[in-house]
């Protein structure tokens, strides 16, 4: 595995863009808000005695047969990954630890907030921890929600200042910069999903707009014991905030418009159509069965301490990465990557062009210019690849039309679902990489400064050759028609991207499907001294 990218910079946001903005519209003599006290907060931790719940005695029979082992089912697709989490909200019996980075207020957002809703009325304790950077606007929905008696939601580095974010960033920017991008949701303590998607109709191809390509894997066995684990340590770290101190309290009025929300979200003809979907799904039809076909492998979690968002960047000790590397081993054959943010750094670059030159076949996805959503991030990335392509590494971008990447188990079996309603436009969103066909690592991890340093992370390493190489055939079968592949024109020569066609290859000298606009400003972006925002 390559070195991580040089930790002194950090992934540019569109969030970062508005907050430095922000701060230069309410000057210099705006005031900061402290946060509330955070002790005397109910302890809770996760249930461990779930064997008899529904989902319990449906996998303990399976797991007898598999000690050592977890059971992973990948989730590339979008409408079966939130079929998934709708599966799991209404299988529990006893707990949901749910924990994200984002939850959009959208159509599959409220439709997930009301699974919840209706778990934590049938008894369920529902556990909601939110990454703060994204709740603007939230707060009446997580106020209602928290109000349940049995639902209760914390937010993770929270903002004081619930409207005006920005005074926040001038006050204090060090600490605001630092998020969770942790992702999981799981049930009883028996089922989990962890990988790339946040809550969104983005990411589960419910809207007309950007539908993001992503990964995520469900488990059930040991693995989803060590969620559990790591949920426990972010529920109780000291960024951990109880929303009932930082957002008013709902009265039953705000709990009646809850309920209403719910009930115009379900009639919608958006979700209406996606219902449909998910009713329609073969996997949902298995799912209910029980006898998803699962691949039974060593499984473990790993993250990032929490305290590593109270400390500075260069404190390696609460990192994942180092532990990480360590159990994937280098490289002995083949390495596939997929990142929608690739800012490998100098260090990170020179890594993976040694590993090239000594023999190892290396295969690159990220994001092309027209389908990223992040053009400063380009910026951050086009500077290295002329090196990479130069040692020998194959790089594709993906196409902004492109659909679903991502491997599956039987791809003959399933037909690739479409977004439920057309998306015009596709952007990876996912982050996998494999190492000789025989270890694959699933979760939220960028190969980027600001996933290594300053926002926490997560992720679920598999010793799963199946898993692995569905990743290498990706590579072989679907990546070259769904990306551009960036080559060299000749050694030393300019960088030309391929698009490889039923009717024969067709050639670009520059960025295909963007303006002249656009690559100018990525490519002024590119000679600042920004790499250390990126």
């Amino acid at each position: 595995m390559p070195a991580p990218p040089h930790p002194s910079r950090c992934r540019f946001h569109p969030w970062l863009g508005r907050g430095l903005l922000g701060l230069i519209l309410v000057g210099a003599g705006a005031g900061c808000a402290s946060l509330p006290s955070n002790t005397h907060r109910t302890p809770s931790v996760a249930f461990t005695d779930t064997a008899s719940t529904r989902l319990g005695a449906k996998i303990a029979e399976r797991t007898a047969l598999h000690p050592g082992r977890s059971g992973i089912y990948p989730l590339p697709d979008s409408v079966d990954a939130f079929t998934a989490r709708i599966g799991l909200a209404a299988a529990a019996d006893r707990s949901l630890d749910v924990q994200y980075y984002i939850w959009h207020p959208d159509t599959t957002g409220f439709l997930l907030f009301e699974a919840l809703w209706q778990a934590a009325e049938r008894g369920v304790r529902v556990r909601l921890l939110l990454d703060d950077m994204n709740t603007q606007g939230l707060d009446p929905t997580l106020a209602a929600l928290d109000s349940h008696p049995n639902i209760e939601v914390r937010l993770f580095n929270p903002f004081p200042h619930r409207i005006s974010r920005s005074l926040d960033y001038l006050g204090d920017f060090r600490r605001v910069n630092r998020r969770m991008h942790n992702k999981s949701m799981t049930a009883d303590g028996q089922v989990t999903i962890v990988g790339g998607r946040n809550i969104g109709d983005e990411y589960f191809a419910a809207g007309k707009g950007v539908a993001f390509a992503d990964l995520d894997v469900s488990a059930v066995g040991s693995v989803a014991q060590e969620v559990s684990a790591e949920f426990d340590l972010y529920w109780a770290s000291e960024s951990a905030y109880p929303a009932d101190r930082l957002v008013a309290k709902a009265d039953a009025a705000a709990v009646a418009a809850l309920l209403e929300k719910f009930r115009v979200t379900q009639a919608s003809p958006e979700a209406q159509d996606y219902i449909e979907a998910i009713k329609a799904s073969p996997f949902l039809k298995q799912l209910r069965a029980g006898d998803l076909p699962l691949d039974w492998c060593p499984a473990r979690v790993h993250y990032d301490d929490p305290a590593k968002i109270l400390h500075p960047p260069e404190v390696a000790k609460y990192r994942m990465g180092p532990h990480l590397r360590e159990a994937m081993g280098q490289p002995g054959r083949t390495m596939e990557i997929i990142s929608p943010y690739f800012v490998p750094g100098e260090e990170g670059a020179a890594a993976l062009c040694a590993s090239a030159r000594s023999g190892i076949k290396i295969r690159i996805l990220t994001n092309s210019l027209a389908a990223t959503d992040v053009s400063a991030v380009h910026a951050g990335y086009a500077r290295y690849r002329e090196t990479l392509v130069a040692a020998g590494i194959t790089l594709y971008e993906l196409k902004p039309t492109a659909e679903q990447i991502a491997a599956r188990r039987h791809p003959a079996d399933e037909p690739e679902k479409k977004a439920v309603h057309g998306s015009s436009s596709a952007s990876l969103h996912a982050k996998t990489f494999a190492l000789d066909g025989e270890r694959i690592f699933v979760g939220s991890f960028n190969l980027d400064p600001r996933s290594v340093a300053l926002n926490t992370e997560m992720g679920i390493l598999l010793e799963s050759r199946p898993l692995a190489q569905d990743l290498q055939h990706t590579f072989d079968e679907k990546i070259p028609q769904r990306a551009y592949e960036v080559r060299l024109t000749a050694p030393g020569g300019q960088l030309e991207w391929i698009e490889h066609r039923p009717d024969g290859d067709r050639r670009y000298r520059h960025e295909p499907e963007t303006g002249w606009f656009r690559r100018f400003g990525v490519g002024f972006l590119s000679i600042l001294p920004i790499e250390w925002l990126l």
